[in-house]
């Protein structure tokens, strides 16, 4: 049983909900989102919010019900406040510039790598050794965070990388004598 999938989800102030068979939209002041919820679950539109059902008690409906909720919740958060993820650059000479739309790191390799940021995301660098990504949609910020980080992961040695701003990096102890 879900507990998370019991409670409605609550409309903010200053958006507009609304559910059309299975899509949920959203609009508010940030833009613009909608969600197409799964056949296995029932979206109703209530006085306190958005409720959802699961169709029956399958463990296929149960399993969809409280991700369906969260996913609805994370678009009135996104279309309300927006989602940011904040990376930061460790290593000598290691930093992150924008060059129009792009981003521009130096990472330690031959060339400079350039990531084309995609549409609806915003990407700053406030310092150069610190990168902020900020969108409305929560899966897009976050998997633009994750492919900055790709380029050069953490190592465990000397903390040299990016990482999440949240991210403690476990360290090991170097080769002894």
């Amino acid at each position: 049983m879900s507990r998370i999938g019991k409670r409605p989800v609550a409309v903010p102030d200053g958006v507009t909900a609304s559910v059309d068979g299975q899509t949920v939209t959203a609009k508010g002041p940030k833009g613009e989102l909608n969600f197409v919820v799964n056949e296995e679950v029932i979206v109703k539109m209530d006085d306190d919010g958005i409720k959802v059902d699961p169709r029956d008690q399958s463990k296929d409906a149960r399993s969809k019900w409280g991700m369906s909720r969260t996913q609805i919740e994370n678009i009135m958060t996104g279309v309300s406040e927006g989602f940011s993820k904040s990376l930061e650059i460790n290593g000598v000479g290691y930093r992150a510039a924008m060059q129009g739309k792009n981003l521009q790191l130096s990472l330690g390799f031959s060339h400079e790598v350039i990531y084309e940021v995609p549409e609806g995301i915003t990407v700053a660098t406030p310092k150069p050794t610190e990168i902020t990504v900020t969108g409305i949609d929560k899966q897009k910020v976050g998997q633009v965070a994750a492919e900055i980080r790709k380029y050069r992961g953490p190592e465990p040695y000397k903390g040299k990388g990016v990482k999440y701003a949240d991210e403690t990096i476990f360290r090991k102890e170097g080769k002894k004598k």
